[in-house]
């Protein structure tokens, strides 16, 4: 499998990512490439085109219903419903499998500004999220994992094959927006990469908890589930990166990243 980080910033765009976005690819025996985006959030939808067609976009997992986490399923729609017809590059026949918490639906439809009678069904087929049970999309296994955060939310567990050796699953765990708690433990626990929020810091924000995670939260949980690899992201733009590194680096001794657009992790 292979993770690519297309938006890293927390809470919103900054000056030099989109929101929140993660795309994953694995290839199946066939040598057919399937993709998975993990959340589509404010400003993604233009970096995310440089990396693939969105019409080859297999499915979404979105763990929340923020705008900095679903936005840009707006603009997704828009793609999928107006784009001329090609000869050369097909409409889809199928809507778009979206797959995030109860509501999800009507949220991106008020969203969007649906007119009376229309609907998304058309270009997304929307299904809520059932904790631990695994979502197939080719290759890959989805599995969300309730997380805490003050709205619905979910991390997911993405199991696919190997880069360097098919027979072999590998796993990639996504912490979405959260604190520490038991989901997140249960995220980590024996993941070869660790994608976690680290918005907060600690010291400054210690009097707000049930929100988001700090890097030092965020090395904590990956040290208690044996991840193999960590990445801190969800950076808020008025945070220093450093910071979040260092605090992870206290409680975390494997290799640790911090998300920037474009960053690949091949596994």
């Amino acid at each position: 499998m292979k993770l690519t980080v297309v938006g890293c910033a927390g809470s919103f765009p900054g000056p030099d990512s989109a929101a929140s976005c993660y795309l994953v690819q694995a290839d199946d025996a066939a040598g057919r490439t399937w993709n998975v985006v993990l959340d589509l959030g404010s400003g993604a939808f233009g970096p995310l085109q440089r990396l693939c067609d969105p019409s080859d976009i297999d499915a979404i997992g979105l763990t929340h219903l923020h705008p900095d986490h679903v936005a840009d399923v707006c603009g997704l729609y828009v793609y999928l419903k107006y784009r001329p017809s090609d000869p050369c590059r097909p409409a889809r026949r199928t809507p778009m499998p979206v797959h995030g918490p109860f509501g999800t639906a009507s949220r991106l439809g008020d969203m969007y500004g649906l007119e009376p009678g229309e609907s998304l069904t058309e270009h997304l087929a929307v299904h809520p999220w059932q904790p631990g049970r695994p979502v197939r999309v080719g290759p890959m296994t989805l599995v969300p994992v309730a997380v805490e955060h003050p709205v619905p939310a979910y991390g997911v567990r993405v199991h696919g094959p190997s880069h360097d050796d098919p027979a072999r699953t590998v796993t990639i765990a996504y912490s979405g927006d959260t604190d520490a708690c038991v989901g997140l433990d249960e995220l980590a626990t024996g993941a070869d990469l660790l994608v976690a929020e680290a918005a907060f810091v600690e010291g400054r924000d210690d009097a707000v908890r049930g929100i988001h995670l700090t890097g030092r939260r965020a090395g904590q949980a990956a040290a208690t589930g044996g991840a193999r690899r960590l990445v801190l992201t969800h950076i808020p733009a008025w945070n220093e990166r450093d910071v979040a590194r260092a605090e992870a680096r206290e409680v975390y001794s494997g290799p640790i990243d911090s998300a920037r657009p474009g960053l690949v992790v091949v596994l």
